[in-house]
């Protein structure tokens, strides 16, 4: 076949418009969980006052002194933990890139993620395949391994946390007793899932999809890995998010913050702007000092991303000049071979 030089380049499909309801219903999720917390807030301030004057009294009860030095270093060492996972399932599933190369370009995603934390690992997997030339729907995969892991590791930690909170659990939150069986029903299904994807007598349809690559490839210790790797994030957040709340004038143990962080960090994954489920989740559970836990849950989950983002902004020129440097190396030798 012939290809005319002269011919113009052909153009790439157009991205299909986001349908109308993808874009209602995260906003419709943040009114109806910011209209429930004002319900609730209204509800524990004092006769007489209102919940802009009650919220202000919270916030102005903080040391954001000690607050920032609290913070600042979790979210470092959630940075690190976070790139030392990506890093381990990358250099299994895809290509060998060094952690140190990995390091900024994790955190410069961390500012895509502001949006959504799904589309910062979207972003990854663009960056790697400039970077390392792998497919894009092998890198997908790979970030889908480390979403299906951190779904395990957070139910985990949660069964963990109730089976120390079992003979103190407050009065009302039963429903919590019902985690063990949440997890031994999503145990069942992880061996069932790794015997599906792990035989290949079993070739099917599903199984055989791009998409599952890292899954085909993983084995059962690799899967224990990243959730060991992971775990320490979720031991700091359950100290620092204690130590916060105590900030916010409520007393959590960290057997009890062990048990709720890793439920509420579920609800980060709702779509909608300000994490409304996680923010909402803490009023519920502490009813009796709603207010004081509303703040603390605003300022925590979305602190942290700004944080994270914000770390993200130090190694973002960084991130750039690897990608550029390497576009434009591969453009060099493309025009040297054709000489």
């Amino acid at each position: 076949m012939t290809i005319d030089p002269s011919a113009p380049p052909a153009q790439a499909p157009a991205k299909p418009p986001t349908a109308l309801w993808k874009k209602v219903v995260p906003w419709a999720i943040t009114v109806l969980c910011f209209a429930y917390l004002y319900t609730r807030i209204a509800g524990a301030a004092a006769e007489g006052q209102s919940v802009a004057s009650y919220l202000a009294g919270v916030f102005a009860s903080v040391s954001w002194t000690r607050w920032l030095a609290l913070m600042l270093p979790y979210s470092l060492f959630y940075l690190f933990v976070d790139t030392l996972a990506l890093w381990r399932v990358v250099n299994w599933f895809n290509a060998r890139v060094a952690y140190r190369d990995l390091l900024p370009v994790r955190a410069s995603t961390y500012i895509i993620s502001l949006v959504n934390e799904q589309v910062g690992k979207g972003a990854m997997a663009y960056y790697l395949n400039k970077r390392e030339g792998v497919p894009g729907w092998q890198l997908g995969s790979s970030m889908l391994f480390i979403m299906f892991c951190e779904f395990y590791y957070l139910l985990a930690w949660a069964t963990i946390g109730i089976a120390l909170l079992w003979s103190a659990l407050p009065e009302g939150l039963e429903v919590f007793r019902a985690i063990p069986v949440v997890a031994g029903v999503a145990a069942a299904f992880f061996v069932a899932w790794i015997l599906f994807f792990g035989s290949p007598r079993l070739s099917s349809g599903v199984r055989d999809r791009h998409i599952f690559h890292a899954f085909r490839e993983g084995r059962a210790y690799q899967y224990g890995t990243i959730m060991l790797i992971r775990s320490p994030a979720i031991i700091a957040a359950a100290f620092v998010y204690g130590q916060v709340a105590g900030l916010f004038g409520v007393e959590v143990s960290f057997g009890e913050m062990l048990c709720y962080a890793p439920i509420a960090f579920f609800g980060t994954f709702v779509p909608g702007p300000f994490r409304p489920v996680a923010v909402s989740f803490w009023p519920t559970v502490f009813a009796d000092q709603a207010g004081e836990m509303a703040a603390f849950g605003f300022v925590q989950h979305n602190s942290f991303v700004l944080f994270n983002a914000a770390i993200g902004l130090l190694f973002l020129r960084r991130a750039n000049r690897e990608l550029f440097e390497e576009e434009e190396a591969g453009s060099a030798a493309t025009a040297t071979a054709g000489d």
